[in-house]
């Protein structure tokens, strides 16, 4: 029998990749195509709903050492959580692992809504002193997950809002240009047929912030071009976004080539060049999806026909 638990859906950072560590801005969105949900079962569990109870009971027990450690970071009644495992409950998500989109933090949203005690709500959360608090909690509880988590991803699953992060102390809910179904633009995703492996990728990137050259160029040139394109791109500027699309393509081949999965280089190359659509990361990078921006969807289809493309907002 189904949960009468709400749908969490996945999200997917448009821009701020890397940069929002260095403090430049970001941009994140939900993103519906992928959704999850607690679901409780009386049947026997298949393979697959079994290892995601065995997963929660794991997510649980860390989380009780937490608690016993005096380090959780809001009330959460585990004692339930902990029953309802045992009753079989299992996360049921289309979302995939590895890819970027926020598997993790559509669970830990949902962990947060259904066991903490006195829940922030979404509807009293949408800025200030709450959204900030909400989203250093939401990290606390997805540390699980990465080891250290900006809280961001789980966050953006539990608001179902899109989130302009302007700092690391201000953030809050931003409205999205009004998408245009027929409009011959469009944002869209490439599926790179493999997870990405974000840990090892950050490990590369702050590796690379030690080259004091590249540190200025990221500092500088990289959150220029980051923080120029999400204005452009939230006032409708779209002859303004595009040449700022190509410089951080640009950017993006030159120096993070080691995150773009090898098969992708060359029409990322073919993208700047013939600026028929350009390519960013969506995430960390290394694998999971490629994020393209085309002011002709047709024209980058036609280019890039060996290629599906999911289509996430046209204008």
């Amino acid at each position: 029998m189904k949960s009468k638990n709400p749908l969490y859906y996945a999200k997917i950072l448009l821009f701020g990749e890397y940069g929002i560590i260095e403090n430049s801005m970001g941009l994140s969105i939900p993103f519906h195509d992928f959704k999850a949900e607690f679901i409780s079962s009386n049947e026997p569990l298949s393979p697959e709903q079994m290892r995601s109870n065995e997963s929660l009971h794991k997510y649980c027990d860390y989380l009780m050492i937490q608690q016993a450690q005096g380090k959780l970071p809001c009330s959460m009644d585990l004692a339930t959580f902990e029953k309802d495992i045992e009753g079989q409950i299992y996360f049921c998500s289309t979302i995939p692992q590895g890819f970027g989109v926020g598997s993790s933090g559509a669970l830990v949203a949902a962990v947060y809504a259904k066991y903490a005690k006195d829940p922030i709500l979404a509807s009293e959360a949408s800025n200030g002193e709450n959204f900030v608090t909400l989203k250093k909690t939401l990290g606390q509880l997805e540390n699980f997950f990465h080891g250290k988590s900006s809280g961001l991803d789980p966050l953006i699953c539990y608001l179902d809002l899109p989130v302009l992060i302007k700092d690391k102390e201000e953030l809050g809910a931003v409205s999205m240009p009004k998408q245009q179904h027929n409009g011959e633009g469009a944002i869209f995703l490439i599926n790179s047929g493999n997870p990405g492996h974000t840990q090892s990728m950050v490990a590369i990137f702050l590796q690379k912030l030690k080259n004091r050259g590249f540190r200025k160029l990221f500092k500088t040139e990289l959150k220029d071009l980051n923080d120029a394109c999400i204005q452009d791109f939230l006032k409708g500027d779209m002859t303004g976004l595009f040449d700022n699309l190509k410089g951080l393509s640009s950017f993006f081949f030159d120096y993070f080539k080691q995150m773009i999965p090898s098969k992708f280089e060359q029409i990322w190359k073919e993208g700047i060049d013939t600026n028929k659509y350009y390519l960013k990361l969506c995430g960390s990078g290394g694998g999971g999806y490629i994020l393209g921006f085309a002011k002709d969807i047709k024209v980058a289809q036609e280019h890039l026909k060996d290629h599906q493309l999911n289509i996430i907002h046209r204008f």
